[in-house]
C-alpha cells in the first residue's frame, strides 16, 4: 500500500516567502505592558502569556530570531 503524500501549493509556497520577507511592526512596549495587566485582571492566562511574549520580543529585537 502506498503512503499518501503531501501535495504543496503554489500559493503555501508564496505566502511562507513573502511572510519571511515582511517584518511585522510590533506594539510600543508601554502599549503592550497595559494589555498584559488588563489581561491580567481579566485572568486570561492565555493572553498573559501572548502579551508577555510579545513585550519581550519588542524590548529585545534578537529573542526568536
Amino acid at each position: 500500500m502506498s503512503r499518501p503524500s503531501h501535495v504543496r501549493r503554489p500559493t503555501e509556497v508564496a505566502a511562507i516567502r513573502a511572510a519571511a520577507r515582511s517584518g511585522r511592526r510590533l506594539p510600543p512596549v508601554p502599549a503592550l505592558l497595559a494589555a498584559l495587566l488588563e489581561a491580567n485582571d481579566r485572568r486570561d492566562r492565555e493572553a498573559v502569556t501572548l502579551c508577555a511574549h510579545r513585550v519581550v520580543r519588542a524590548s529585545e529585537p534578537g529573542v526568536g530570531e
